[in-house]
Parts: C-alpha cells; sequence; structure tokens
C-alpha cells in the first residue's frame, strides 16, 4: 500500500478515536494516553508508543492528528492555560449513543473525564510495567515527583483499576 494510502487510514483512526471519546478530547498529551490505553487493551488502532516526558506517546498519533485537522476530518481550537500555555480541544463527531456499553467507547469515556494529570500518571504506570518495572508505581512517582504527590498518585492508581474493570480483548497489566 501506498504511504498516503497508510497517511489516510491513520487520519481516519485518530478520528475514530476522537468520536468514540464522546466527540470531544481536550488536551494533545490526554489523546496520546487514551491512544495508549486503547492499544494497550486490545482495542486500539495499531500506534506504536515510545516513552517520554509525558509518558507514552506516538508520533505517528500526533502526525495523523496534525493530518486529520488539516484535512477537515478533526477540528482543533487552541485556548490559553492557566499556567501560560496553551491547550488544545480537538472534536469530531461523537459515536452513536446505541454503542456506549461498547468497551472502547467506555474506556475512552473513562478516560476523557479523568484529571489529565491523574490519567498521564495512570498511563504511565501501565507503560512501565509492560516495559518491565518491578513496582511500576514507584517508578512513575520517581520520574514524576512534581505530579504524583497531593493524593494524586492514589487517584490514578484507582483510576487505573476502573479502566481494568472494563472487559477488553486484552486484560490491562496488574499492576499492585
Amino acid at each position: 500500500m501506498s504511504q498516503a494510502g497508510d497517511r489516510r487510514r491513520d487520519i481516519d483512526k485518530v478520528a475514530d478515536i476522537i468520536r468514540d471519546a464522546g466527540g470531544r478530547v481536550v488536551g494533545r498529551t490526554r489523546l496520546q494516553k487514551l491512544g495508549y490505553l486503547l492499544e494497550l487493551s486490545g482495542l486500539g488502532e495499531g500506534f506504536s508508543f515510545e516513552y517520554r516526558h509525558y509518558g507514552p506517546y506516538s508520533e505517528e498519533l500526533a502526525a495523523a492528528a496534525r493530518n486529520a485537522k488539516f484535512l477537515g476530518l478533526i477540528f482543533e481550537q487552541e485556548h490559553p492555560a492557566s499556567w501560560g500555555g496553551t491547550y488544545s480541544v480537538s472534536t469530531a463527531a461523537a459515536a452513536s449513543a446505541d454503542a456506549a456499553d461498547q468497551p472502547r467507547i467506555r474506556l475512552a469515556g473513562e478516560a476523557v473525564a479523568a484529571d489529565p494529570i491523574e490519567l498521564e500518571l495512570a498511563a504511565t504506570a501501565a507503560f512501565l510495567a509492560v516495559e518491565g518495572a518491578t513496582d511500576p508505581w514507584q517508578e512513575t512517582a520517581k520520574r514524576k515527583p512534581e505530579k504524583a504527590g497531593g493524593g494524586r498518585l492514589e487517584n490514578a492508581k484507582a483510576l487505573y483499576r476502573r479502566f481494568q474493570q472494563i472487559e477488553t480483548p486484552r486484560p490491562l497489566p496488574r499492576i499492585a
């Protein structure tokens, strides 16, 4: 298949992720973590991920989102953030309401409703577990000390347990 055909397929995939998340994803980091959790659970689109500063990251997913925006499959607006930077809100037509009980839509809905830092911590711990960390939560706290405090790590653990309760084709790794 041609490279253009591959890009077309990826832009459809990123639009589907946003649709299945209720049609709206706030933040590129959240989109990355959602994409990773979908991959990990066997519900993903085939994007590959590596570890970066904010946890699991896929350049393929980022490029697909940029291309989907350029081609009008998704819409993205940037807004000023309280910390001085900007954040994006990506939208696409939402999935049909009768699909709400599907595991992919349930997982996506849980991820977009979560606190973004707690989602980042949960996805990072899952990534580190897959990579063989003996204590993924401790390693996550070590790598992200400024984010793990204030009860956020405990909340991330509770969030991850909620993800694990969703019956998926590939169960999420058990993390103590």
